[in-house]
């Protein structure tokens, strides 16, 4: 199945400075993506695309040559993060979508609100 990469991005888009987002978090809020294909999206990203707000499940940035310019970029923006390198959730994980992308989507807001609720578990 072919995933429209561009509706990936605009969903990164939507992490604003300051906050960050799992891969999972963002493949949740798109019907048939996983974060797999979060991350092989992130190959095809604009330049101008904020790349570095996305990071694995677990806190940290996935384990790739841009790790540390990623780890400094967060930095930069006042991400927290932990003494185990980890980013600290309770203070910098994104909100979720705004508005104007869920009026886009044409997902329920009770939906996104579930899935939204999900993450902080």
């Amino acid at each position: 199945m072919a995933t429209d990469y561009d509706a990936i991005h605009v969903l990164i888009r939507e992490v604003p400075k300051g906050e960050v987002a799992s891969y999972g978090m963002i493949a949740s809020l798109l019907p048939g993506v996983g974060p797999r294909q979060v991350a092989r999206a992130m190959w095809t990203a604009p330049k101008t695309l904020a790349w570095y707000r996305i990071i694995t499940a677990s806190g940290a940035p996935a384990d790739h040559s841009g790790a540390e310019e990623q780890r400094r970029r967060l930095k930069k923006e006042g991400v927290a993060f932990k003494k185990n390198g980890s980013v600290d959730w309770a203070q910098c994980r994104w909100k979720g979508p705004s508005q104007k992308w869920l009026d886009k989507s044409g997902r329920e807001i009770e939906e996104v609100m579930e899935i939204i609720a999900s993450w902080k578990r």
